[in-house]
């Protein structure tokens, strides 16, 4: 089988990369290489002997040479974390790329397409857990160009056997997104914002891999869309107490208020943004002591089987030993 996967140089895109080698599998991979992470990686999987094309899933004619001679397309890139760049950039990215890959997936004859969403076109649950019939209610630009890219793709329905993945926050290693959270806490510069109540449903790489792969088989999965999570939902306090247990670390002592930090989060974007400077604090930071999800797993159980085995105290054990294999810890 041949597989490209966009987005390719990624945490979960390499990872993903990685697994279909070892199960024989032809693999390319489209992506670019704006940050040191994203170099590390592809000289990782390239030298493994993936095949790394270079280009973005904005150019129509990079898609459609990616395209060519595939079998299975993932489509993972997409505008997520970038500073200081317009709107329009994720529209660019993550609608009208998709439709690029889209159509450049049909042209070539590509047997089955699995796209790559995010738990985001939820919005974040302030009002309680959000979960898989909740409505969706994306509270940032990003979510609002991934359900935007949702829409793009069940055009396509009719057109090519193609399912859609709703992914939940992935950790485990390669994943360079948590490492603050485990350096604050490994540094004892970790306080509890908020009561800690708040709900995560984190996903293991490894299960979530496990996830795309069944997506791109699984009959049942066709021209379905639904949730890969972890085993549970859990509270950042258990999150946290996690992370110190894998660390050998006490749990922090300190809490202090959400509401005064909020609001100097909404200051510091009015004041700064306008100027083109990333503010040191801001909403979506502090999304992360707010945001809550809660995700029954049913549909992707129905769709791909699929039976999360990870739980996050384990994943996280994993998960720093492998920051401190890579020195990172």
């Amino acid at each position: 089988m041949r597989v490209l996967i966009t987005g390719g140089t990624g945490f979960i895109g390499s990872r993903l990369a990685l697994r279909c080698l070892e199960r024989g599998e032809h693999v390319r991979v489209l992506a670019k290489l704006n940050t040191a992470a994203e170099r590390q990686n592809a000289e990782e999987i390239e030298g493994r002997g993936i095949e790394v094309a270079e280009g973005s899933v904005s150019d129509g004619q990079a898609t459609r040479r990616a395209c060519e001679g595939v079998d299975v397309v993932y489509h993972l890139a997409a505008a997520q974390h970038e500073a200081n760049v317009p709107d329009k950039y994720y529209y660019e990215v993550n609608v009208d790329g998709t439709r690029n890959m889209l159509a450049a997936a049909v042209e070539c004859g590509v047997d089955r397409f699995v796209h790559g969403s995010t738990i985001g076109v939820y919005g974040i649950g302030r009002d309680g857990p959000v979960g898989d019939d909740s409505p969706l209610e994306p509270d940032n630009i990003y979510g609002v160009t991934k359900l935007k890219g949702e829409k793009v793709v069940r055009e396509y329905f009719d057109k090519m056997p193609i399912a859609i993945a709703r992914i939940s926050e992935t950790y485990g290693p390669g994943d360079r997104r948590l490492l603050k959270l485990f350096k604050g806490i490994a540094r004892d510069r970790f306080f509890m914002i908020g009561g800690g109540r708040n709900l995560h449903h984190p996903v293991y790489i490894d299960d979530l891999v496990d996830g795309l792969r069944a997506s791109a088989t699984s009959e049942a999965a066709v021209g379905k869309t639904y949730v890969l999570a972890g085993p549970r939902a859990i509270t950042t306090n258990e999150m946290v107490e996690a992370i110190c247990r894998a660390l050998g670390k006490a749990l922090p002592r300190l809490k202090v208020p959400l509401w005064p930090l909020m609001t100097m989060a909404v200051l510091m974007e009015g004041a700064l943004r306008p100027a083109g400077i990333q503010p040191p604090l801001h909403r979506r930071r502090m999304n992360f002591f707010v945001k809550s999800f809660k995700f029954s797993g049913v549909e992707a159980k129905a769709a791909i089987d699929y039976q999360p085995q990870i739980d996050f105290f384990e994943g996280a054990a994993l998960t720093a030993d492998w920051y401190k294999h890579v020195h990172m810890l």
